[in-house]
């Protein structure tokens, strides 16, 4: 049965509150991890807390670090390995499901040879660089028939789905206009995060896929048809701002702004960034033909709302505004919901509970952004067949 993003929160709570049965050996999940940087200390304290797997793997391109991140988190029984095809080349290793943990350009190639030999991929977000690794990905994925799926953990937040609810309800009438982006004052990363040669995009591939599938997935991903795109890195580069070593390696964007046409006659008006003279570039907005959602900014996107929501809309004539309070969690954190949901999948034979079909669009956005800024001037969006 597939797991559903709605449903993962209930789906989770009652499994964690029934009386766990003890799980054998051939019962575990066998789960490797590729990339043992930042994001991974998330996967692993997640997975520590899954009763049902085993991490038995580790790889990393730089000598010791995996058996240094084994050791801080107290895993043991792991094998080690020096790139991701070792790994996964090992014929006495039989995993169920991979972590995709590494930069922004061993997205694509990770997740594909995954798939090709027949493992399951969770694959940390961004998807990918470039439009055309996202179809080559789900090219693979298609092959497999495994599951991939993208790890956008903020789509389990009660109030990230409430915002979906609220565009299905009809309450706000036909989309046409969409405001979204956000950003911090002052955070700018460092180590790989801010050079084209291991991110390949900046800001937006950090911050702004999450904020772009805040309004995207409320309003059922429609197709974007062009992109008038600007990027900049004024901040990064500066020595006023970063440390000497790292402003003169920063080629990326640490601000994005775009025009994005979307099908269904929707505008989307999208801002990030990492550095800014600003508190905010501006609260979302969704603004249909029977009212107007206004959704509080954050610094990333990557939990929950800003701060409670408002719908503008009349009522017998008379304009009104309905506050929508912040819904407090009682569950588990969103990331080991991220994680119970994928390998829920697996267990189930379910689908990705973040599906590449529409993380395409998401990357999609992104990649036309950067040839848009390229070229200097609006570019039809161009999705090749999978």
């Amino acid at each position: 049965m597939a797991v559903k993003g709605d449903e993962v929160l209930n789906q989770f709570t009652q499994t964690v509150v029934e009386e766990e049965a003890e799980i054998s050996e051939k019962d575990m999940l066998r789960v490797g991890i590729i990339g043992t940087g930042w994001i991974a200390e998330s996967h692993i304290q997640s997975y520590k807390r899954m009763k049902d797997v085993k991490v038995v793997a580790m790889a990393d391109l730089i000598p010791g670090k995996a058996e240094k991140f084994a050791k801080t988190w107290g895993v043991e029984g792991v094998k080690f390995y020096g790139s991701h095809k070792e790994m996964l080349d090992d014929p006495d290793l039989k995993l169920d499901a991979v972590s995709v943990c590494t930069y922004n350009v061993q997205h694509a190639p990770c997740a594909i040879y995954a798939l090709e030999k027949g493992v399951n991929v969770l694959l940390e977000k961004p998807m990918c660089v470039t439009t055309e690794e996202a179809i080559e990905i789900m090219r693979a994925e298609k092959k497999s028939g495994k599951i991939l799926s993208i790890g956008f953990q903020p789509r389990l937040d009660e109030n990230m789905q409430m915002i979906k609810k609220i565009v299905e309800s009809g309450v706000l009438g036909k989309i046409y206009y969409i405001q979204t982006g956000g950003g911090r004052r002052r955070g700018i990363p460092n180590s790989t995060f801010i050079e084209k040669k291991t991110a390949g995009i900046g800001a937006m591939g950090d911050i702004g896929c999450y904020s772009l599938d805040c309004v995207l997935n409320a309003i059922g991903y429609p197709k974007p048809l062009t992109v008038t795109g600007y990027t900049s890195n004024f901040f990064g580069t500066s020595t006023d701002y970063e440390k000497p070593e790292d402003a003169a390696r920063f080629n990326v964007d640490d601000f994005a702004a775009a025009f994005v046409r979307l099908e269904g006659g929707i505008i989307l008006d999208f801002r990030i960034a990492w550095a800014m003279h600003l508190d905010t570039p501006g609260d979302s907005i969704i603004m249909g033909t029977k009212g107007s959602l206004r959704i509080p900014s954050t610094d990333c996107w990557n939990g929950t709302v800003g701060g409670p929501m408002t719908i503008y809309h009349d009522v017998c004539g008379q304009q009104t505004q309905t506050v929508i309070p912040v819904i407090q969690s009682k569950g588990p954190g969103l990331f080991d919901r991220k994680i119970r949901s994928f390998l829920d999948a697996i267990k189930e034979n379910g689908t990705a509970p973040v599906p590449t079909s529409q993380i395409l669009y998401n990357q999609a956005i992104i990649d036309h952004i950067v040839k848009s800024a390229e070229v200097g001037h609006e570019i039809e969006v161009k999705i090749p067949e999978l």
